[in-house]
C-alpha cells in the first residue's frame, strides 16, 4: 500500500528554526523530520512513498538523489573529467519513493489530486510531514476496514502547549511538561482512503483536503475514527522542535518505540 505524504508546505511558524529548507526537512537527531515519519512506516512493512512536493522541493529531491552517497565511501579526482568511485556501503533502506511536483501555491486537497496518478490501488494512506506518533499503522488499518467508509482519520488528544502546575497551597505537587488535553479530539493527520475518494477532489489548486472534502466526508457518514491514545507530537513551533530533539537526545523517542501488540516487518 502507498503512503502519501504531504511536504509541499512554506512552514511559516518555524522559520525562526531553518528558514532555508523546507519544513520536512527540520532535523530531529540528525535526519530530516521526513525521514523519521517515512521510518515509522517503513518499518511497519509500508515502504513505497509518494511525497506531494512545493516549497523548495529540489531540497527533498537532493536529499534521497544523494541518500547512498551519504552512507558511501568516496573516491574523486579533480583533475577534468575524472572518475568518481564509490566504494561499497551499508545496504540502503528498501524504499520507493515517487517526488511529485505539486506546486508551489497548491493547497493540500490540490496536492492529493495531482498525485493521483500515481497511486496504483484501492486504497491509500495519507500524512503530513511535520507530525510523529507510536502509531499502530496495523491497527489503524483494520480499524479502516472494520468501518467500511470512504476514509478514516486518527483522533489524538493534544498535549498542551504550556507545562500544566497543580499546587497544594505553597507547593508544587504535580509538573507536567506537555500534558495531554482532558477533553476533546483533534485530527492527528494519519489518514486511510479508499481510492474513490479522489473522485471528491476537484482540480482546483486551491483545494483544501481540510475543508469542503473531508467536511463533506463526515456528512455523508463516510468518515470514521480510529482514536490513537499513545504519543503524537506536531511540529509547529520552535518549541516543538526543541522538545522532539530532547525526546530524541534522550533515547526515549517514543515513535521510535514498537506500538503495544505490533510485530515490526524486518
Amino acid at each position: 500500500m502507498q503512503v502519501v505524504i504531504l511536504c509541499g508546505g512554506m512552514g511559516t511558524r518555524i522559520r525562526d528554526v531553518a528558514d532555508d529548507i523546507p519544513k520536512p526537512m527540520v532535523p530531529v537527531g540528525g535526519k530530516p523530520i521526513l525521514w523519521h515519519i517515512m521510518n515509522g512506516y517503513a518499518r511497519q512493512g509500508f515502504r513505497r512513498f509518494v511525497l506531494c512536493l512545493g516549497y523548495k522541493s529540489w531540497v527533498i529531491k537532493q536529499y534521497f538523489l544523494n541518500y547512498g552517497l551519504a552512507s558511501a565511501d568516496v573516491t574523486v579526482g579533480l583533475r577534468p573529467n575524472a572518475p568518481v568511485k564509490v566504494h561499497a556501503h551499508p545496504a540502503g533502506d528498501d524504499w520507493q519513493i515517487t517526488m511529485a511536483e505539486t506546486g508551489l501555491n497548491t493547497m493540500t486537497g490540490g496536492r492529493v489530486r495531482q498525485v493521483a496518478r500515481y497511486l496504483d490501488g484501492d486504497r491509500f494512506m495519507l500524512t503530513y510531514g511535520d507530525g510523529l506518533a507510536d502509531m499502530n499503522l496495523h491497527a489503524l488499518l483494520d480499524a479502516h476496514t472494520a468501518a467500511g467508509r470512504i476514509g478514516t482519520v486518527t483522533t489524538v488528544r493534544p498535549p498542551g502547549r504550556f507545562g500544566e502546575v497543580e499546587i497544594d497551597g505553597p507547593l508544587v505537587t504535580e509538573f507536567a511538561e506537555k500534558p495531554l488535553l482532558s477533553r476533546g479530539r483533534i485530527s492527528g493527520g494519519f489518514f486511510v482512503f479508499e481510492r474513490r475518494f479522489l473522485d471528491r477532489l476537484s482540480d482546483d489548486p486551491s483545494l483544501v483536503l481540510e475543508q469542503e472534502p473531508l467536511i463533506q466526508l463526515a456528512r455523508d457518514g463516510e468518515l470514521a475514527a480510529y482514536q490513537h491514545d499513545g504519543f503524537w507530537q506536531c511540529m509547529d513551533s520552535s518549541r516543538d522542535h526543541q522538545y522532539l530533539n530532547q525526546l530524541w537526545d534522550s533515547g526515549t523517542a517514543p515513535w521510535e518505540s514498537k506500538p503495544p501488540g505490533l510485530r515490526l516487518a524486518a
